[in-house]
């Protein structure tokens, strides 16, 4: 996320080998994104700004962001339609973007986001028809955090039978304090689902376990599916929720591990 320390906290522990995204949020706007992605970029980044189409205000605005993110030296964008409660122009959902973006031969990947467990306002028929509108127009997708590994998997399976050329990129908590994550699933609508609660109570009783939250035991979980040729997941997507340096101290514990058995 584009706040005042990011840049250095990104510097000082995380790797240049390791590709980053850059969060979009409605108070800073698309620009702070974009500043900050520029930046990283031309100190050996490999980074994938998102840019929410509710949060530009026309085709000029679009360019002027393009132009300058490709002149940086991103080649990776992260599209997504925004939670603005009113857009700042004529784009008003994910795909109005892409279109913009889709004939736009300096950038080589183009993301999109998915929901295996649904959106807090969204319904799942215009959840699936969105999909289908951006699937050709991308080249992977991201998913929202979901704590059940079968769920993801089921519903990575299903976007695989409609779209077989989507790249599918798990999204995965790192390890983050209770507080936090309690906080942030929250917002993005996890934590008011009475279906989280239902199926996540594994989940809650860990959150209150001493340290927090620890993604290993779902990584083990999804780990068999990884090669599966019926579900296209392609690797996982870390959110950090900003926590940097811890997140790459156990990822390199996670490595070591890895590398020992």
């Amino acid at each position: 996320m584009p706040f005042r320390r990011t840049e250095e906290a990104v510097l000082e522990h995380v790797p240049t080998d390791v590709p980053l995204t850059i969060t979009v949020t409605e108070s800073k706007g698309v620009d702070a994104t974009v500043d900050l992605a520029t930046r990283l970029s031309t100190q050996g980044y490999r980074v994938a700004p998102h840019l929410a189409a509710r949060l530009i205000e026309d085709r000029a605005h679009a360019d002027g962001l393009l132009a300058r993110l490709a002149d940086a030296g991103v080649e990776r964008l992260f599209i997504i339609g925004g939670d603005a409660p009113t857009p700042a122009g004529k784009f008003t959902a994910a795909a109005d973007l892409l279109r913009v973006i889709e004939q736009d031969s300096r950038f080589r990947s183009i993301g999109i986001g998915g929901y295996p467990e649904g959106h807090a306002h969204i319904g799942e028929d215009a959840l699936w028809t969105a999909l289908a509108d951006k699937a050709p127009m991308a080249s992977e997708l991201i998913t929202q955090i979901c704590f059940d590994e079968k769920t993801t998997v089921d519903w990575a399976r299903a976007v695989h039978r409609a779209h077989p050329e989507l790249e599918v990129r798990v999204g995965v908590p790192a390890p983050v304090s209770k507080q936090k994550l309690v906080r942030i699933s929250a917002g993005i609508g996890l934590g008011q689902s009475a279906r989280f609660l239902q199926k996540q109570q594994n989940v809650v009783w860990r959150l209150m376990r001493p340290g927090g939250y620890r993604p290993d035991k779902l990584l083990r979980a999804l780990t068999p599916h990884l090669c599966s040729p019926d579900l296209n997941i392609g690797g996982i997507h870390l959110f950090t929720f900003n926590e940097l340096e811890r997140t790459e101290k156990w990822r390199q514990a996670l490595l070591a591990r890895l590398g020992d058995g």
